[in-house]
């Protein structure tokens, strides 16, 4: 998509995209901008569930050192989408929590 292409593009608050925007510039960049966040933390949120994934299949094998480490990386993923603001305290919290109770369910 052309950069006179993306100066028109907008989206609601639902996702869909819109064809109309504000004329004022400051708010043209502010859509470009927000849209350039939104893409980059879909894909840190994706690289986290791909670390859970993971985490939960070494969780089936028997390689105890490769599970710490994976579950050393998905907590380390979490803190840093907390502090970047991207995910929640709590969310990110949620997520290690059901983690390691997930992991304990499988090793039972």
């Amino acid at each position: 998509m052309s950069t006179s292409a993306k100066s028109l593009i907008a989206r609601n608050p639902i996702g869909k995209v819109n064809s109309i925007m504000a004329n004022i510039k400051s708010a043209k960049k502010r859509v470009l901008i927000a849209e350039a966040n939104r893409v980059r933390n879909v894909a840190f949120k994706s690289s986290i569930k791909t670390a859970v994934k993971k985490a939960l299949e070494l969780a089936a094998g028997e390689d105890k050192e490769a599970l710490n480490a994976a579950i050393s990386k998905v907590y380390q993923l979490c803190d840093k989408a907390v502090s970047k603001g991207i995910l929640h305290k709590n969310t990110a919290a949620r997520k290690k929590s059901r983690l390691v109770l997930a992991i304990k369910k499988i090793n039972a």
